[in-house]
């Protein structure tokens, strides 16, 4: 069976993959979760990554013709509207982005954003299939980061999104608004029940101390075997309890809040004010002694 062409990047400072998959027979191209570079000290969004991706794609006589969201990230800010300029792709995600739409649209007073996806080119429901050439991506619908996630199998190869890591780093927090690690307990489990030797790509890697180099692919059999949150034995009760305890002595994403902003809206940033900027918002929480005008 003809098996995609993958290619990774890895964007450092969000510690995240993108992907160009490829049809080698038709050159029919997906790029999986890009990255926009971004300054939060200084508000500064530039594209110098992904135009690196898209100008080997373009040296290598690609069509791109989709970008695939496997959510709406709170780490990274989404590329996906300058590789629709760039090449005319279609952005897609999973169906379930309009839950999260409802959720922090209020947060963010993001009037612009009908929370019914149409921000997006296409919805995915579990189970959708999405052509690319020859091949044929299938959807599988893995919520519990967020209940928007979706992982893309094609062939033997499946990209997981936030949902598991590198066998030694564990599994994705379920602490956002929506999440649940009961539901990401399931999910994972769906994913570990496909063929042992099913390769699976990651979205981030953080290195865990005694590793001194990034990993972005690993397979089931790995994973069930060594994960060192959730391999073969581990019941949905034990991991609930070690996910949300775990969760509780995390700090918020450096990322997060334009991450949100941006992403419910697939890369858009909110429009301009009178004066042609635009403008991302910073709620505030006061905890302790601290009160406004403090």
């Amino acid at each position: 069976m003809p098996q995609a062409e993958i290619r990774a990047f890895f964007d450092e400072p969000t510690f995240t993959f993108t992907y160009l998959v490829v049809d080698p027979a038709t050159k029919k191209a997906a790029i999986i979760d890009p990255v926009l570079d971004y300054d939060p000290g200084g508000g500064v969004a530039d594209s110098r990554s992904i135009d690196a991706i898209l100008a080997e794609a373009e040296a290598a006589g690609l069509s791109v013709e989709w970008v695939l969201e496997t959510h709406a990230h709170a780490d990274h800010l989404s590329a996906a509207p300058v590789v629709k300029a760039k090449t005319g792709a279609r952005i897609g995600i999973g169906a379930h982005i309009t839950r999260v739409q409802e959720i922090f649209r209020p947060v963010f007073l993001a009037e612009d954003v009908a929370p019914d996806g149409r921000d997006f080119d296409a919805l995915f429901a579990d189970g959708a299939r999405i052509p690319l050439g020859e091949l044929t991506f299938e959807v599988l619908y893995t919520p519990g980061h967020t209940p928007a996630c979706v992982s893309y199998k094609i062939g033997d190869a499946v990209f997981v999104g936030d949902t598991i890591f590198m066998p030694d780093y564990g599994t994705a927090r379920a602490d956002f608004p929506g999440g649940d690690a009961g539901a990401l307990y399931h999910s994972i489990r769906r994913l570990l029940a496909l063929p042992p030797e099913t390769r699976l790509f990651m979205c981030h890697d953080y290195k865990p101390a005694g590793r001194d180099v990034y990993l972005w692919e690993t397979t089931v059999a790995e994973e069930r075997a060594k994960n060192v949150q959730i391999g073969d034995g581990v019941s949905e009760a034990e991991f609930v309890a070690s996910r949300r305890a775990r969760d509780k002595a995390l700090a918020a994403p450096r990322l997060l809040l334009p991450s949100i902003q941006v992403n419910i809206r697939a890369g858009r940033f909110p429009p301009p004010g009178p004066d042609g900027i635009r403008r991302l918002l910073i709620p505030v929480k006061f905890r302790g002694d601290a009160a406004p005008g403090a």
